[in-house]
């Protein structure tokens, strides 16, 4: 009797010490992410902890073994359900990441956190129904589990889905916030009813119906939560719906009572939490700012014409050419509108004609720099472009001082002066004090304002040369006059 016990947990056994082996990998993949050099090897460790897990999940779920007057009899179960989820999920994958461009990075993060909370509610809310109809019997965390799993799941998937529109600049979706009277009272109202109906499922857990009116609940919750923001805050909004994604997998989790999806879920919350922390830290405003601020959105105090009029030195790619002739220093500094233009290969042709001259160049990268966190560490990465050369904000900061020309290509919040005064909207905010370098040259298409919808005196400034255009564009032609020279 003994043996024949052994025997029947031989499937948990193996189950759990490869659920065990895949955390593992999890938790040294995200260690190796947290520095751009290791960044890829992470990427690629915490794959393969997926695709254990996966196969795992195969066993878990899809092999059952019974043990009867000491006679082994195994079956599989939905094998061919559980294989055709694993292929369809490969493809979509695999799809993604050969087609899906650099600069639609953003929104194609934005879209896997939706899938991860729709899939998390849709999984929880079969199994509990399935417990349902079997009749067996509820326990308290499980019916808890559930309720959260609906609920976050179904706020990631729809808030995702709003994000992807205003990074993707789809028409039926405003970039900019959009708010209307008492909208902040109408969420907290409806997520207050939507935690009452969980109450109501908890207490009389008979029914499916509560659950599925919770899901559309929080559906039209993340509609609104995320409409609300503007597009200058969209890098918190992907970290803090990332975290949202693994909430929801972590109390899916607990329905399923699955050791992995708990330790996933719960490795993605926190550091997602951690992510969004650093991000709004970065940018000097609260959480609760950034959901509920609208920032973006009001009109400013301050008019372009008392800042650049008469002001504002526009250049040529030689005259810039000649600049850099002389220089020893140079610091690059990308944003946005570096993506926007793909001019990433570009900007590292002008890396490689400066140092074929002996100039030390370096680009200093700001935290909220483009449309995800690490945006552009990605792209530069894609060309090559050595992390040593990514220096990050407090310390490239004290370098300025000693740096002979500062490229500003797509950049505008990140390096806008008036953050250091009180009464901006940007008050506080940390930026790149590419000001205070010998010139600044900013490649950018006019004048107009960033994200925040302030206008940059650092375009006005004496050291400052604006060099108009498409920055593929200005880049391609200051690489030749450099070279021509």
């Amino acid at each position: 009797m003994i043996i024949d016990q052994n025997l029947a947990d031989l499937k948990d056994i193996i189950v759990a010490v490869l659920y065990l082996i895949s955390s593992i990998f999890f938790i040294l993949g995200i260690k190796k992410l947290s520095k751009p050099k290791t960044a890829s090897r992470g990427n690629s460790i915490g794959a393969l902890g997926m695709l254990i897990a996966t196969l795992t999940a195969f066993i878990d779920f899809g092999v059952i073994v019974n043990v009867t007057d000491g006679v082994i009899e195994s079956s599989f179960q939905y094998w061919y359900i559980l294989l055709a989820a694993i292929l369809l999920g490969s493809i979509v994958g695999i799809w993604s990441a050969l087609k899906v461009k650099m600069t639609g990075m953003p929104q194609m993060v934005a879209i896997f956190n939706g899938f991860g909370g729709g899939a998390s509610f849709l999984v929880a809310g079969v199994y509990f129904g399935f417990e349902i109809a079997s009749q067996s019997t509820l326990e308290l965390p499980m019916l808890i589990a559930t309720v959260l799993s609906g609920l976050i799941g179904a706020i990631t998937l729809s808030g995702s889905f709003i994000a992807y529109a205003k990074l993707q600049g789809l028409k039926i979706i405003p970039d900019k916030p959009v708010s209307f009277k008492f909208d902040l009272y109408l969420k907290l109202i409806l997520l207050a009813g939507l935690l009452g109906l969980g109450g109501l499922m908890v207490a009389t857990p008979d029914t499916t119906l509560w659950y599925w009116i919770i899901v559309g609940g929080g559906l039209l919750l993340g509609i609104l939560l995320v409409i609300g923001i503007g597009g200058a805050d969209m890098p918190v909004v992907i970290s803090l719906l990332n975290s949202y994604s693994g909430l929801a997998a972590a109390a899916t989790g607990f329905v399923l009572n699955n050791i992995v999806l708990i330790i996933a879920g719960s490795l993605v919350g926190a550091s997602g939490i951690i992510l969004t922390s650093i991000m709004c830290k970065a940018m000097n405003r609260s959480l609760i700012n950034v959901l509920f601020g609208g920032f973006g959105g009001a009109p400013t105090s301050i008019t372009t014409d008392s800042i650049y009029e008469g002001k504002v030195t526009s250049t040529s790619p030689d005259e810039v050419a000649m600049i850099l002739e002389s220089a020893q220093r140079v610091v690059i500094v990308p944003g946005y509108g570096m993506a926007v233009a793909r001019a990433a290969t570009s900007v590292r042709l002008l890396t490689e004609a400066l140092e074929s001259n002996g100039v030390e160049v370096v680009f200093g990268i700001h935290p909220v720099a483009g449309r995800m966190p690490g945006h552009m560490n990605v792209l530069l990465a894609e060309e090559n472009i050595p992390y040593e050369k990514l220096i990050e904000l407090e310390n490239i900061n004290p370098t300025f001082a000693n740096t002979d020309v500062v490229i500003v290509i797509g950049a505008n919040d990140v390096v806008n002066p008036l953050a250091r005064e009180k009464d901006s909207e940007i008050a506080g905010m940390p930026i790149l004090d590419v000001d205070k370098a010998r010139t600044c040259v900013v490649i950018k298409r006019s004048l107009s304002p960033g994200f925040a919808g302030i206008p940059n005196p650092l375009f006005a400034n004496d050291n400052t040369l604006m060099l108009y255009g498409d920055g593929k564009k200005a880049v391609d032609e200051l690489v030749k006059a450099y070279k021509d020279l």
